[in-house]
């Protein structure tokens, strides 16, 4: 008997997410700018080491301790308050010996009090050197600040975002313009995608309707053979799955854009209605819908949040369990955010299965085949359209068989 292939593994996903929270405490981040400030002060205090070292040196060669006095006193008297010698009158050899020792003593004095104030003027030096390269590295690295903020708004689906950086013709202005030009490119190709995806559903529309308004006129006909009637209703079922089809693919190039009316909506009455239009359905499976839809109201389009909730509430429960399955639906706000829970019992959903799932026309363990659960565009419209309002989606089975899905929308 031949071995059974192991299932395909998911693509690793990224390991960066541009949306996610800057770290409470950016400065202690090893980035580019805080390492060009360390490197621009070290270098002015490796500077600042090496004049200090030479001029120290020189000035004590200048200065050189321990040498004798370039005079002698034959005789007489000194009176020195620095050097403590009084007024007393000595012998010239020990008058001069006193001399040597307090100018020696001066000299050591003066290259202590040179090297302490040359240590301080370094440290205030430095310090300023510090500050300095860090508003020069911060000035320098601006444009790469606006190139970041840029391809974060891009990776929030806004691609007519543009950097648009002025200033000297460098490095960092051409790759603002080549990444323009690339942002140009794509939002084309997007556009021309959605056109032709929104013009194809809609010519799509009128024949399939037309269809439909024939098949239910020859089927309300009493007359029409047993055959004919049973061709009829499988060609009306064929039909209004060509028409799910093509809603679906009206909704996911509209949902691809970003929402630009935006009006409160709260969470709870989406899924409120959306479990009463699946209640029927759930009662024939013998599915208990269940939860608690408290108040979380965010800012969108009240028809694209249905379809998430609708979307949702029917997967979980036309992919159920034959016998004593559930659903449970609840709503909340958690941390500033608004959150829609869906869970369900259900079949065993591998991990390695769960980014399958979010593609068009894929299915749990089945490609682009034909189901009567659905066209496969539920779970692509749910993405695409938390990503239009600024969410985002998260599949992860539960133990014992079904799946937790978790829409998040900022409040």
């Amino acid at each position: 008997m031949a071995a059974t292939p192991a299932p395909p593994q998911a693509p690793p996903k990224p390991t960066w997410d541009p949306r996610r929270p800057e770290p409470p405490f950016p400065w202690l981040r090893p980035t580019i700018r805080i390492r060009l400030t360390l490197l621009y002060g070290g270098m002015f205090l490796i500077a600042g080491i090496l004049l200090l070292s030479i001029i120290y040196l020189l000035a004590a060669n200048a200065l050189t301790v321990g040498s004798d006095l370039p005079f002698k006193v034959v005789t007489g008297s000194v009176s020195s308050k620095t050097c403590n010698t009084g007024s007393t009158t000595l012998p010239a050899p020990e008058l001069n010996q006193v001399l040597n020792e307090c100018v020696n003593e001066q000299r050591q004095n003066a290259l202590d009090n040179l090297l302490s104030r040359s240590l301080l003027a370094l440290l205030g030096l430095a310090i300023i050197a510090f500050a300095f390269g860090y508003a020069m590295a911060g000035r320098v690295l601006s444009p790469l600040g606006r190139i970041t903020r840029t391809a974060r708004a891009v990776a929030g689906s806004d691609l007519s975002r543009r950097i648009e950086l002025d200033g000297p013709d460098d490095e960092l202005k051409e790759l603002a313009d080549t990444f323009d030009e690339m942002l140009e490119r794509l939002q084309r190709a997007f556009t021309a995608q959605q056109r032709f995806v929104g013009n194809a559903s809609h010519e799509l529309r009128t024949p399939l309707a037309i269809n439909r308004t024939l098949l239910e006129v020859h089927l309300s006909d009493p007359g029409a053979p047993v055959e004919l009637q049973q061709l009829g209703k499988t060609l009306l079922a064929t039909n209004e799955r060509s028409e799910q089809l093509v809603e679906g693919l009206l909704l996911l190039a509209r949902s691809d854009n970003q929402i630009v009316e935006r009006k409160p909506v709260d969470l709870a009455e989406v899924a409120e209605q959306a479990v009463d239009q699946v209640h029927g359905e759930a009662e024939a499976k013998g599915v208990v819908i269940r939860g608690e839809q408290k108040p979380a109201v965010v800012q969108g389009n009240g028809v694209l949040l249905e379809r998430i909730a609708l979307n949702l509430v029917q997967n979980a429960v036309r992919y159920n369990v034959p016998e004593d399955g559930w659903v449970e639906v609840t709503t909340e706000v958690q941390h500033g955010q608004a959150v829609l829970l869906v869970s369900n019992t259900g079949p065993v959903v591998p991990a390695y299965e769960i980014d399958n799932l979010f593609e068009p026309f894929r299915r749990l363990r089945t490609e682009r085949t034909g189901s009567d659960k659905g066209v496969g565009l539920g779970l692509s419209i749910v993405r695409s359209v938390a990503r239009a309002h600024g969410g985002h989606i998260s599949a992860q089975p539960r133990e014992g068989g079904g799946l937790v899905m978790r829409v998040t929308l900022p409040v």
